[in-house]
């Protein structure tokens, strides 16, 4: 392997520890659901899903789950800071 490119992957390990340097700004994910498939997105640090929950409440299990996943490279939610 070429010395240069062993250098970006060390480089890449170390980007994937400091997550702090990394800030999603715009995602789509499908996610299966245990009763329907979903769509979530986050774009210009607003959440979307087309479950009826969100709808109602503007956060829901899903974007819950993708925060989790993804914790300090999104913006948290108002409504899931108290349950997240």
């Amino acid at each position: 392997m070429q010395s240069s490119l062993i250098g970006k992957v060390e480089k890449a390990k170390v980007y994937a520890r400091e997550r702090h340097r990394m800030q999603i700004d715009g995602l789509h994910v499908s996610f299966h659901g245990e009763n329907s498939d979903h769509e979530v997105a986050i774009r210009d640090g607003h959440w979307s899903c087309n479950c009826d929950f969100f709808e109602a409440w503007q956060v829901c299990s899903h974007t819950m789950a993708l925060e989790r996943v993804l914790e300090g490279m999104v913006p948290r939610q108002e409504a899931a800071a108290l349950t997240v």
